[in-house]
């Protein structure tokens, strides 16, 4: 390692920063007696190669301990350990064995935490009463990183919601599969994501929503696949380690700082191509776990202050998230952490937006209880903070102690806020399987579920609409399996949903009937089309327009495998399908009458042409107490100079002539879709729909689902 010398540093900005001379180093503690620094000069390095021991009456300012080393800069690698009471009742969990995180580490090298105490704790050790790793060559390093970049004048995107298409996919699972064709060894990268952008704008999608990149150890799931006997992971990433830095493993050039490179270069091949990037970020819990779990990060640090724990029981942790523990998100301490967090994402990194996972512990006070809605939460300074004011936040509404918020999530600017809509997902799943009685739910999830948003002045882009997530059935499976099949998850298959509102069509998996593989076909056809045309916010889970599957495992996190990855060769398998979904995207895209930003006017004015219109099969105002297993709409584009369109299903096993509304004297109705018909009749591409022969009647076959257009 080459010479290096001691200043005292500054205080102002946490983590490593490089300076005219070297780095500097300031990390948060307020209970700390002593901090040391350790510099390595390998990522691979058994032990370190310089310590630095601060001094708490030179190298510290309030509760910050910082340190300037001349002589390193960019590629250095270190790691702290803090000491100080170790009192488990009282909060406290300094450990002064333990090496410690940077949480402002802009990167980390290669290595597995977990796979490195896992050793300790073979031999007996304890986590917290002692066990130090003696050879670090396996564990991370924290990485300083050099804030330079070619962005070539990349800027924003800043679409407005409502004519937002979100794709929500993995990062690595999106090209693992060797029939990706990214052959040059990229796949499963930021770099062979990048080598698909064609693909996704081809699709039509406006912004991709990536699952957690954010720093994590694969490794701390120690199941084991019972049909395999092979290990499994933590293959989704929801146990963040580090809230700066990106996934090191999904980067190809895995050389110290090489991931940021690469994932930077991925957000500007998207921005070229007009798509946004989202980030599905975790700051609900961390990866270290309950009072049995590991020290390497903030319980290192300040316990007391990053987690909830509870009044005078204090060497417990509050599971809000069902992961253990809970992050104290609205300490001020904490608030900072994440506020430069989110900005450091959005400045340095040009993400276009968030999905906050678990967003409702985000709204808990230190107490644990919700905070009021005049309370300056971490919510409310988000959604007012000026740097992140064009980014989209989206929440997902609810934690695992059931904080449930859909339709009021708390946070300052009403408008700001947007939702993962539960509701949708089920009320259209009901209506689809034909359920009896759920037209009239479904219908007021078409409208933008305006129950729910517009009683607080909410507009229908707080609603983002999805039918399949991450978490859960892929589409495919949504109608090929009755019951969850996550016997290969090692947990018996308890794990994962038992109430998926899903139907087999009489057969339970895959099958070659021709009967159900239609049927099938046409229920997925019926879901991607109320996914495009209801009003609020798609998403759209990738690989669902291709039928991607995961044979009925409703909860893959652990799945790191081809059964959680794209399966590339659906691509050409099931073209059609992929050609019926691009053409629903452009039709939403090209056609403001789907994407409207406010709810639909109720006037009664003399001469109003109501916007949206509902209608029974006789094409008269439905008696919705009667309205069973049939739904229709007439959207009116008077008001936003479109056309007219005409929605209509039947869910019923009767096939039904259906009376069709009237249009002015000089329209016509023309076929947009009808999912009963083959391809490519089953949807046409802009501009060659087909004019109806018969205006006022249609035979709508059992089961599916019919768009006009008036022109």
């Amino acid at each position: 390692m080459t010479e290096t010398y001691i200043r005292e540093g500054r205080p102002e900005t946490l983590g490593a920063v490089i300076t005219q001379s070297g780095v500097n180093f300031a990390v948060y503690s307020r209970d700390a007696v002593s901090v040391t620094l350790f510099l390595f000069e390998k990522d691979d390095s058994e032990r370190p190669a310089k310590s630095f021991e601060l001094d708490p009456v030179k190298n510290k300012t309030g509760d910050i301990w910082h340190i300037e080393i001349g002589g390193i800069g960019e590629g250095a690698l270190y790691l702290y350990k803090i000491d100080g009471p170790y009192d488990p009742t009282k909060g406290f969990r300094f450990n002064k064995h333990k090496y410690i995180f940077d949480p402002y580490a802009k990167a980390f090298s290669k290595g597995s935490v977990f796979l490195s105490y896992n050793n300790l704790h073979a031999r007996g050790f304890v986590d917290n009463a002692g066990g130090e790793v003696l050879d670090l060559s396996n564990f991370p390093k924290c990485v300083v990183v050099k804030d330079d970049f070619d962005w070539e004048g990349d800027r924003p995107l800043n679409y407005p919601l409502e004519k937002t298409v979100i794709y929500e996919t993995h990062v690595k699972g999106f090209t693992a599969n060797a029939n990706s064709k990214v052959t040059d060894g990229t796949g499963g990268t930021y770099a062979g994501f990048t080598k698909k952008t064609d693909y996704l704008k081809q699709l039509g999608v406006t912004a991709v929503e990536l699952l957690p990149v954010f720093e994590f150890d694969e490794n701390e799931n120690g199941n084991v696949n019972p049909k395999t006997g092979g290990r499994l992971v933590n293959y989704w990433g929801y146990s963040t380690i580090g809230f700066f830095a990106p996934k090191t493993s999904y980067a190809f050039d895995k050389t110290p700082g090489g991931a940021v490179k690469e994932f930077k270069q991925m957000v500007k091949e998207l921005h070229k191509a007009g798509i946004e990037v989202i980030l599905d970020v975790v700051y609900n819990h961390t990866a270290e776990g309950n009072e049995h779990g590991y020290t390497f990060g903030l319980r290192g640090l300040q316990n007391d202050v990053y987690y909830h724990l509870p009044q005078g029981e204090k060497q417990y942790y509050m599971n809000y998230s069902g992961c253990g523990n809970s992050v104290n998100c609205n300490h001020p301490v904490v608030q900072n952490f994440i506020l430069d967090s989110l900005r450091y994402w959005v400045l340095n990194m040009h993400v276009d937006g968030f999905r906050f996972d678990l967003a409702s512990i985000l709204t808990r006070a230190s107490n644990g209880s919700p905070v009021p809605q005049d309370f300056p939460s971490i919510t409310a300074a988000i959604s007012q903070d000026p740097v992140l004011s064009k980014t989209k936040i989206i929440a997902e509404p609810w934690d695992c102690a059931g904080l449930y918020q859909l339709g009021g999530f708390p946070g300052g600017d009403k408008n700001r806020w947007s939702e993962w809509n539960g509701r949708f997902r089920d009320d259209i799943r009901r209506f689809i399987r034909g359920d009896e009685n759920a037209a009239t739910a479904a219908a007021t999830r078409i409208a933008g579920s305006s129950d729910c948003y517009n009683h607080s002045g909410r507009k229908p882009t707080a609603s983002i609409n999805f039918i399949t997530a991450h978490d859960g059935f892929t589409l495919n499976d949504l109608v090929t399996y009755n019951y969850k099949h996550n016997e290969e998850n090692g947990e018996q298959n308890r794990d994962g949903s038992d109430d998926n509102l899903s139907y087999n069509h009489g057969f339970e998996g895959e099958c070659s009937n021709p009967k159900i593989e239609a049927l099938r076909i046409k229920k997925i056809k019926n879901f991607l089309i109320y996914l495009f045309v209801s009003q609020g916010v798609p998403m759209l889970l990738g690989g669902d327009e291709m039928r991607r599957t995961q044979n009925g495992n409703n909860n893959a996190y652990c799945q790191d495998n081809a059964l959680s990855w794209m399966d590339w060769s659906l691509q050409e398998k099931n073209a059609d399908l992929v050609r019926f979904t691009s053409n629903l995207i452009n039709l939403r895209k090209n056609h403001r009458v789907f994407c409207r930003s406010n709810f639909f006017s109720d006037s009664y004015e003399k001469g109003f042409v109501p916007e949206i219109s509902w209608f029974d099969m006789n094409a008269k105002n439905p008696d919705w107490t009667k309205q069973k297993r049939f739904l229709a709409f007439k959207l009116s584009g008077a008001g936003v100079q479109d056309n007219d369109f005409y929605v209509a299903t039947n869910t019923d096993i009767y096939d039904l002539t259906i009376t069709l509304p009237a249009l002015p004297s000089d329209k016509k109705w023309y076929l947009v879709a009808d999912t009963a018909m083959p391809c490519p009749q089953d949807c046409f591409e802009e501009g060659k729909e087909e004019l109806l022969n018969e205006q006022r009647r249609y035979v709508l076959i059992s089961g599916a689902t019919v768009v006009l257009m008036g022109k």
